[in-house]
């Protein structure tokens, strides 16, 4: 066992493949997992390493270019403001466990992707959105300070009021400014753990859009696309909104314990699908039964949080139905007058290539400002593809398509994106990539991923 009184201790690495979620790409690299600050110095003084969470994160982001930190040890709650909400934790904490110790105390996260698996610092890397960033923006606003390791192995505090820049360009920089350590993030109050869910129906996307801009005033909204309709079809959608269900909202038998759900049986995917089980007919079949069922349930109801947030965490490693070479997912962000031009143009050319995605998702982001996050004013779109040659090449005209309509490129789930396209549709990127240089970044911190794109 190491000492663990010793700050310096080195643990040996050990070489590993490692991917992000969706097992694409795969890279060699070495492998710790430090128990104590001095490690993960001793780790980033070799350089060209990068820190990982829960490996949630699609593509190689979290995979380091020498060496991969992973700091599933740092994953302690340290202190919790009753009347704030403020959270203190380490980086490895993850966030299903957040809410597992608060929202029973009525307290739940202001801002959450669609997995309750990853962890408060890959949450930090990615500046995570959620159902909520036309009203209330992205995890950032909600961040109050982080402690970081930097190149020479100091920690730093860095908040909007000390070490300003630094807290900027962490938020949202994909771990390339340090190794975040901890973090004071803030929660928000609710009554119960229910969601009052509205579904919406609609036919095709122009429907879709409009009822987004309709429905600006809910907390929380969200469209499933069936990405392999066509013609007066082509876009049809699935609107979910969400309030958080006041205690005055329950019925009689929920209303005693308002923060009780039903237990549920996760299903498990036990082994890889066969390549091709996901074809365009079996996606079709699936999309026109997901529309169908959603249409039956039309109108208001109460659904209990999980449902709402992270209907895929019911299915664990649901990863695996995209068979052994794993999947890509594809998601941009549009400028909101473009949106609609450039959305018909993205899914026409995903129903022309009969590459259905089943996990067609649609979002309304608000207003940012930020040096490297992913939203813009405007909708965001993510497909999922299982890796193979026709996809690949899907995805380059599914770039093409997003380039000529001035969006941008979440590198949370990226795993194939060349250099050119990052830097042609965000002018941030070199910016970014300067900054790095001028602080001495560049050198100790290296992913995969800013090795491919040039950051």
């Amino acid at each position: 066992m190491p000492c663990q009184t010793d700050p310096v201790w080195r643990y040996i690495p050990v070489m590993s493949e490692l991917s992000g979620w969706g097992r694409f790409p795969r890279h060699k690299t070495q492998l710790a997992a430090p128990r104590s600050e001095g490690a993960i110095t001793a780790r980033v003084a070799e350089g060209r390493a990068i820190a990982r969470g829960n490996g949630r994160a699609y593509g190689d982001s979290a995979v380091g270019a020498r060496q991969t930190v992973s700091m599933r040890y740092f994953n302690h709650m340290l202190s919790f403001d009753e009347k704030t909400g403020v959270l203190v934790a380490e980086a490895g904490v993850i966030l299903g466990d957040v809410i597992s110790a608060f929202l029973p105390r009525g307290w739940f996260p202001a801002v959450t992707p669609g997995t309750k698996f990853v962890t408060l610092g890959g949450m930090i890397a990615a500046d995570v959105h959620g159902k909520n960033h036309h009203k209330d923006g992205s995890f950032g606003n909600f961040i109050d300070w982080i402690e970081l390791i930097g190149p020479d192995g100091t920690l730093r505090r860095c908040s909007p009021r000390s070490n300003d820049e630094l807290f900027r360009r962490t938020i949202g920089g994909m771990g390339l400014t340090g190794v975040i350590l901890r973090c004071a993030i803030r929660l928000r109050p609710v009554e119960s753990a229910w969601i009052r869910q509205t579904m919406q129906p609609l036919e095709n996307l122009d429907a879709a859009l409009e009822a987004f801009e309709a429905a600006d005033a809910a907390t929380y909204s969200v469209a499933w696309i069936d990405c392999l309709s066509q013609g007066d079809r082509l876009g049809r959608s699935l609107l979910m909104l969400g309030e958080h269900a006041t205690a005055a909202e329950l019925s009689e038998d929920k209303v005693r314990y308002p923060f009780e759900t039903p237990r549920k049986n996760k299903k498990t995917v036990p082994f890889d699908l066969p390549q091709g089980v996901l074809s365009q007919y079996t996606v079709r079949a699936f999309n026109a039964l997901y529309y169908w069922k959603g249409a039956r349930q039309s109108g208001e109801s109460l659904v209990d949080w999980d449902t709402y947030f992270y209907p895929l965490d019911a299915i664990l490693g649901w990863n695996r139905i995209y068979g052994r070479k794993g999947f890509m997912q594809f998601q941009c962000a549009l400028p909101l007058e473009s949106s609609p031009e450039g959305l018909r143009a993205l899914l026409e050319a995903t129903s022309e290539a009969g590459a259905g995605s089943f996990l067609a998702v649609l979002k309304r982001f608000g207003e940012q400002e930020s040096p490297f996050s992913f939203p813009m004013l405007g909708y965001t779109l993510a497909l999922d593809f299982p890796v193979n040659a026709k996809t690949l090449a899907l995805m380059e005209e599914l770039d093409r398509i997003t380039l000529d309509h001035g969006g941008r490129f979440y590198l949370a789930k990226d795993s194939q994106m060349s250099a050119e396209t990052l830097h042609r549709s965000d002018p941030r990127a070199a910016d970014y990539a300067a900054y790095r240089d001028s602080e001495g970044l560049r050198a100790p911190f290296q992913s995969r991923q800013s090795e491919r794109l040039s950051l």
